[in-house]
């Protein structure tokens, strides 16, 4: 498929999954990065941004629970470029009965080219970089000329 560009801004929307193993881990994390999350607009799905929200302070966008959709909801919002980072703690230990729908958003964020952290280490290098602060130009796919050549 053809690539295109689009421009990040300064200000990123970053998604914040967790799962029910790694949501201390997750907490803890946005403890120590409170700071530099509050400059940017942050999605989670249900129970993750229910307890970030309320541990932290932090203004968070709660969307549907992982299993009731809510990861399909951010697949979407990908899609859509209105997520620019992903950071999931996902537990690679524990089986979950909504698989399938992680896969699908990793899935996705790896199409759109989306910086995705699926743990405390990634999550501390994606947030000191000092792209989290740039505006920045990233390959997408040519949507438009994939489907001017498909009809």
């Amino acid at each position: 498929m053809k690539s295109t560009n689009r421009t990040v801004s300064k200000s990123k929307q970053i998604a914040l999954v967790a799962h029910d193993h790694r949501k201390t881990d997750l907490l803890r994390w946005v403890e120590e990065n409170k700071d530099a999350l509050s400059h940017h607009q942050l999605f989670a799905t249900g129970t993750t941004g229910t307890i970030l929200s309320r541990e932290t302070g932090l203004s968070i966008t709660s969307l549907m629970s992982g299993p009731m959709g809510g990861d399909q909801q951010l697949g979407a919002m990908i899609c859509e470029k209105k997520i620019d980072v992903l950071v999931f703690f996902w537990d690679p230990l524990s089986s979950v009965p909504h698989d399938p729908d992680v896969k699908a958003l990793l899935r996705i964020a790896a199409v759109w080219n989306i910086p995705v952290a699926i743990n405390r280490a990634t999550a501390r290098y994606l947030i000191t970089s000092p792209m989290m602060s740039e505006e920045v130009q990233v390959d997408i796919p040519d949507y438009e000329a994939y489907l001017a050549e498909r009809l």
